[in-house]
């Protein structure tokens, strides 16, 4: 269905998560798009886990729009190693949020979630309908699981209490702002960050996690920002929406991709002793593209950006 309800740039807007990659990156869009009234607490002012601690925040800001952008996020060591935490924190993130925001009135939501919720052997490229067709990959179930209870609550505050919540799935995203941690990041920081090191040692070798023949999706995360305000003024429907690039490429050229950034030129090898996680994930984008959104930020110019950042930060995200 077709919104096409501009938002008002003199709402309320509350970004849960605005620190973050994601949130960091719609905050810059809605600021640049003429927001004057944004609304963010760190997770040292606000643990979103904490139910009464989220209430009494909404009952104080009672924003008009809220973005949920927050969530407990790691690459497959993190998500396979702490399961427990992944699905519980987000969990009671999302849900806290939610219920605080229907606690006072919000109309407008956007959750954010992730492109695991999707069968491990979904048809390809996976369709939104394909959402509790299969069984999950294994080493991000907990995570996915509680992305899946997201789009649930989406769903179930629109048909009990008429609100004009949306969710959307992302595919894999990067960017400035990035989490560049050596084992807790998803591949493409993490990769980023060892091919910079090894330039910088003179490694004459650089291993990456598994066969390198999985195939994967990567969207900028300042597109992203960009389709979640489009969301918001031009989609309302209680099916969740995908986003993404509408095309991949495997594990091995990506490192391809990522060493030539950086400038890396060794040698890359695989450890197939290491997951490789589900085979395929690329999404269909055909029902955000119809409705006029594209992704605008090709892989290189993205690459060569979040590097700069990178660059910028890398003192301080060594130490982390």
């Amino acid at each position: 269905m077709n919104f096409n309800q501009p938002l008002n740039r003199a709402s309320r807007v509350y970004v849960a998560g605005h620190r973050g990659l994601v949130g960091g990156a719609i905050w810059r869009h809605l600021e640049n798009s003429g927001f004057t009234n944004l609304v963010g607490a760190t997770s040292a002012e606000l643990d979103l886990r904490n139910r009464k601690a989220v209430f009494d925040f909404f009952a104080e800001v009672k924003p008009d729009v809220v973005i949920d952008a927050a969530a407990r996020v790691g690459g497959i060591q993190a998500n396979n190693t702490y399961p427990a935490e992944f699905l519980s924190d987000n969990l009671q993130i999302q849900v806290n949020v939610m219920d605080a925001a229907n606690s006072v009135d919000v109309d407008r939501l956007l959750f954010l979630g992730s492109s695991c919720i999707y069968p491990k052997f979904a048809d390809q490229p996976i369709r939104e309908d394909s959402l509790l067709t299969g069984a999950l990959e294994p080493t991000n179930d907990a995570y996915a699981i509680a992305k899946i209870a997201g789009i649930m609550q989406v769903q179930a505050s629109r048909r009990q209490y008429g609100r004009n919540w949306i969710s959307a799935m992302p595919t894999n995203l990067y960017g400035p702002g990035d989490n560049f941690h050596p084992e807790h990041s998803h591949v493409l920081p993490a990769m980023m960050r060892r091919f910079h090191e090894a330039t910088e040692t003179g490694a004459d070798e650089v291993v990456i996690w598994g066969s390198g023949t999985p195939l994967r999706e990567f969207l900028f995360v300042e597109d992203l920002a960009a389709a979640s305000l489009f969301l918001l003024e031009n989609y309302d429907s209680p099916e969740t929406i995908n986003v993404g690039v509408g095309h991949d490429l495997s594990i091995a050229e990506l490192a391809r991709r990522v060493a030539g950034t950086v400038g890396y030129t060794g040698s890359i090898s695989q450890d197939p002793t290491k997951p490789d996680g589900t085979p395929r994930k690329l999404l269909d984008v055909s029902r955000i593209n119809d409705l006029g959104w594209k992704a605008q930020v090709d892989l290189d110019e993205g690459l060569a950006r979040t590097y700069a950042w990178f660059l910028e930060n890398a003192a301080s995200l060594r130490s982390k």
